[in-house]
């Protein structure tokens, strides 16, 4: 499949979360990420909360709280939120415990997303990591319906971290079907062509995390 001419590169570039979370960057890799986004004019960049703050003019900065598991204390994911909002972070991904959707347990699911949407009040947009390559469809639905009760602005398929994969067009549009438009949807994890940017944004996905924009971005008309 081609990237659809309907879509140009400036449209995707809006899209973008262009992304560096690798354990291994060094505040040289940070500056470069941040170059690139700007030179590509993506919508935000997402980077790891103990980076900030970082100068980023004509950027949405965005971060993650209980990366990459989800195996951290509610709490801890809250305080991790609100600093980095304090640090100039606008939009946090969080990661719910993953295990918690998978034994069914919706209610921990709830709490985790309410606690973390309560640290940092309404001041900034708050996307739900899910891990949907995890998940059941009946959990991925149930996540997202859980999210929006949470008062949650985006549900997201992945941290492109886990085992059993990234971002899924089946996942996606799953989640569309679910939100019905009222959350925004982030694919996330493994887009490495327009083929498949184009692809997730057919069937749903609103944003896209990638670390790999530029390559994305080529193969899309300018």
């Amino acid at each position: 499949m081609a990237a659809p001419a309907s879509l140009s590169r400036a449209q995707v570039a809006s899209m973008i979360d262009h992304t560096l979370l690798a354990p291994e960057a060094t505040p040289d890799d940070v500056a470069a990420t941040v170059a690139t986004a700007r030179e590509l004019g993506v919508y935000a960049v997402c980077l790891s909360p103990s980076v900030l703050p970082v100068t980023a003019p004509g950027l949405v900065v965005a971060t993650v709280a209980g990366f990459p598991s989800g195996k951290h204390h509610s709490l801890v994911k809250g305080a991790e939120a609100r600093f980095a909002v304090e640090q100039g972070a606008a939009e946090v991904d969080m990661v719910i415990d993953v295990g918690a959707a998978v034994a069914g347990d919706y209610n921990a699911v709830l709490a985790d997303i309410v606690t973390v949407r309560e640290a940092v009040e309404d001041r900034v947009v708050l996307k739900v990591i899910m891990e949907s390559a995890a998940l059941s469809d009946e959990a991925i639905v149930e996540v997202c319906r859980v999210a929006e009760r949470a008062g949650a602005d985006f549900v997201k398929t992945s941290t492109g971290f886990h085992p059993a994969g990234g971002a899924e067009v089946r996942a996606v549009r799953l989640m569309a079907d679910t939100v019905g438009g009222r959350l925004g949807i982030k694919a996330s994890g493994g887009i490495r062509t327009a083929e498949a940017a184009a692809e997730l944004i057919a069937a749903g996905a609103t944003r896209l995390g990638l670390s790999r924009s530029a390559e994305v971005l080529a193969g899309f008309p300018a």
